[in-house]
């Protein structure tokens, strides 16, 4: 038994020294000091790297199909009015979402931006004060109201008992609103007095759009929107304007929902028209991202590169439909983060190399000063130094 004790004694690689050879100096005692705290500082480090969650990113080839795009905006216009502002959506298999109103709120702004009044979009209920009936006479007590809808109907059944539907009327015919005076039911509801009243005023425009997952584009401009000739126009005569102004600040775009780290880059952009007319474009790159978060919830979103454009109208003509153009397109990678923790034995190898590697260096640097001093001190006893 002995022999085999003698044996494991001669393995050992960490040789004992009696405390009667040890030689403290002032240097190593620095040193100790030193390293010591460099080793706390870095424990601490790489504890909190592994209490904390780091995130992995990878990128994919996405394959997802079918899905719907969500895009949130909130925009603001000081010098259009909110009876003027239309939005619509389109893409490029074809569908279109004209004069969209559903889940889009308008704020009415003053010139200092302060708020007038918050509505859902439209111009205002009508005013039934005997209306002019579709078949020429005023409406009395004893009738149903049915207003003309000035030859755009669709079929004799067919009722315009507000301008708003006397000008949905028009669009889908694709006709312009030359004179809304001339319209009984836009008369009597003062559709233009309304806009002479906001003349001045701002608009803040917010809310969402459900769109398919391809290509396409949104944008806000004034007037109604219609096909004519196989291209896309704007009904700016009731206006009775020569220029628009389409400043704007962009509060907030976003495709998708939020996720940590997500950052917007339109977010708080503004920019002044200083021409008569023009189109502002923003060309934007829509990349898909998911998100898994450490407790497994996963948040499909995107993020968006974006690059912009002003098409000028210097002439003061309108050669352009002026308002500010989204025009987007879907990226095939997709991004993955997932959130995750160090595993304890990366942490603990971390902890080895942080606490050997300190005494190593510590050491040979102790050494080095130590042997250094000791042939300073024989060279001054002998005299050579100098």
């Amino acid at each position: 038994m002995e022999g085999v004790f003698g044996k494991l004694r001669n393995l050992d690689t960490y040789p004992k020294i009696n405390e009667d050879f040890y030689s403290r100096t002032l240097s190593g005692g620095i040193i100790t000091i030193v390293s010591s705290i460099v080793m706390f500082l870095l424990f601490i480090s790489e504890l909190r790297l592994y209490l904390h969650a780091v995130t992995e990113t990878k990128l994919v080839v996405d394959t997802s199909r079918g899905e719907s795009l969500r895009i949130n905006f909130d925009v603001t216009f000081p010098a259009l009015s909110c009876s003027m502002l239309s939005l619509d959506a389109m893409d490029i298999s074809g569908e279109e979402h004209l004069d969209v109103r559903h889940d889009i709120i308008k704020k009415r702004l003053d010139s200092h931006g302060n708020v007038i009044e918050t509505r859902q979009d439209g111009i205002g209920s009508p005013k039934i004060e005997k209306p002019l009936q579709r078949h020429g006479g005023r409406l009395e007590h004893n009738e149903t109201y049915c207003g003309s809808c000035f030859g755009a109907e669709v079929s004799d059944e067919e009722c315009c008992n507000s301008c708003e539907e006397v000008r949905e009327a028009y669009r889908k015919k694709g006709w312009g609103l030359s004179n809304p005076d001339l319209v009984d039911q836009c008369k009597r509801e003062g559709f233009l007095e309304k806009i002479k009243n906001e003349e001045g005023e701002g608009c803040n425009v917010y809310g969402f759009l459900e769109v398919k997952k391809v290509g396409g584009n949104f944008h806000f401009a004034p007037g109604k929107s219609f096909q004519q000739s196989n291209m896309h126009v704007h009904d700016l005569l009731p206006f009775q304007k020569d220029s628009f102004n389409i400043s704007h600040k962009i509060n907030k775009l976003a495709f998708g929902e939020y996720f940590p780290g997500v950052v917007n880059p339109l977010d708080g952009v503004q920019w002044v028209q200083h021409t008569p007319n023009g189109m502002y474009q923003y060309f934007i790159k829509v990349v898909p991202t998911v998100y898994t978060d450490i407790n497994g919830r996963t948040i499909q979103s995107n993020q968006f590169s974006v690059t912009e454009h002003f098409k000028s109208d210097d002439t003061g003509r309108l050669q352009s439909v002026p308002g500010v153009f989204f025009f987007y397109d879907l990226s095939p990678i997709k991004v993955t983060f997932t959130e995750g923790h160090v595993s304890f034995l990366h942490f603990l190898t971390n902890v080895c190399a942080i606490v050997g590697g300190i005494f190593t260096v510590s050491g040979i640097l102790d050494s080095f000063i130590y042997h250094g001093q000791r042939a300073i001190k024989k060279k001054m006893e002998i005299g050579k130094f100098s």
